[in-house]
């Protein structure tokens, strides 16, 4: 097991460096840059998402004249006529741009293999920070869903394999795969127009985690606001996030009620409870326990930026988005860097939990 786990942890560091070189290489020939972004608000001309940036983002250039009167500029950025030769180069210098592509993809690998992931180029504060101002948006809707897709597809996908070909069986199916087929974001605007004020009803809030006064309510109202603000956009996350489970779930429990132990089992007086929950779920719960790390980290990690932004959560998904949008290239990286690297080390909690679940699978003798 040690030799496995050995193996494992040496193989994340040629899967990581394929993963950064392959994504800056993609964004080498993206079009647009940092340089660009800020060219075109400076130019007045910039209409994207950074402009929605507060401060300035020229940085240590605010407030210098970047106009070079007379000059002409033959400059390799689009929107830069007009502009003093020196500045776009003193921009260059800021994001790092003087330097060769290679260079500053080593350097970057250097940095990341230190934990250091640099400072946002537009918000003056550390990739770390982002992410930790960021987690309590995607720590709830994720852990949350998480749990309650559970708590629902386990027991629904047991009864549905006990009574397999039944109305109970046929109907719920029926329901999941409309549930399945109904897109969150869809599901999310019908809920605001019945519940959040938009036609109907005024029940619950549209903005936000938590309410203005939050910090002035006692403990139970504080917990009871943050469910609050949490059932619609959990309803719409959670609305297909179940149906894959359940089935699975199904599946694996008709799997396990025809094998011979099961008669045998039921030969001997076991009672039903006893064959499905003392017998059969152990073996049948292989896949669906040994796969909850991975949902888990997969469901905290990964925000959902259609629902977060109907909803105004500023989450990951929402920072992932407008950083790929503003060329945020240290928010980009770095925030790859961490999701992949918790993914592999979360694939490989995974793959351990199979041996604890049961013991039969030997990991000794499998080759990597």
């Amino acid at each position: 097991m040690t030799a496995y786990i050995g193996r494992r942890l040496l193989l994340m560091i040629p899967t990581l460096l394929g993963i950064m070189l392959v994504s800056f290489i993609v964004v080498q020939f993206a079009p647009g840059g940092p340089v660009e972004r800020v060219i075109a608000q400076l130019t007045g001309s910039d209409t994207g998402a950074s402009s929605r940036i507060s401060g300035s983002p020229g940085g240590d250039f605010a407030g210098k004249n970047p106009g070079a009167a007379g000059s002409e500029v033959n400059s390799k950025y689009r929107g830069a006529q007009g502009l003093d030769p020196e500045f776009i180069k003193s921009l260059e210098r800021q994001f790092g741009f003087d330097k060769p592509a290679y260079e500053r993809f080593l350097l970057m690998l250097y940095n990341y293999a230190r934990f250091d992931f640099g400072k946002s180029y537009f918000r003056d504060v550390s990739v770390v920070q982002l992410i930790k101002e960021k987690l309590p948006v995607s720590m709830s809707l994720g852990i949350w869903m998480t749990l309650l897709s559970y708590l629902i597809s386990i027991p629904l996908g047991i009864r549905k394999a006990v009574r397999d070909g039944s109305k109970f069986d046929i109907w719920t199916s029926g329901v999941i795969i409309i549930g399945f087929a109904i897109p969150g974001f869809l599901f999310a605007i019908l809920l605001i127009i019945l519940f959040a004020g938009g036609s109907f009803f005024n029940i619950f809030p549209l903005r936000g985690l938590t309410s203005d006064n939050f910090a002035q309510l006692p403990w139970y109202a504080q917990i009871a606001d943050y469910f609050w603000h949490l059932t619609l956009p959990l309803i719409s996350l959670a609305l297909g996030a179940f149906a894959t489970m359940t089935l699975l779930t199904k599946n694996s429990f008709l799997d396990e009620i025809r094998k011979q132990y099961v008669m045998t089992a039921r030969a001997k007086g076991c009672s039903e409870n006893q064959v499905l929950y003392g017998h059969i779920f152990r073996n049948a719960m292989l896949i669906v326990i040994a796969g909850f790390p991975s949902a888990f980290i997969s469901a905290f990690f990964s925000g959902s930026l259609l629902i977060e932004t109907i909803f105004s959560l500023d989450g990951l998904g929402l920072l992932g988005f407008e950083s790929v949008l503003n060329r945020d290239y240290p928010v980009v990286f770095g925030t790859l860097f961490i999701f992949s690297l918790v993914g592999l080390v979360v694939n490989l909690i995974s793959d351990l939990a199979y041996m604890w679940v049961d013991p039969r699978i030997d990991f000794e003798a499998r080759e990597v």
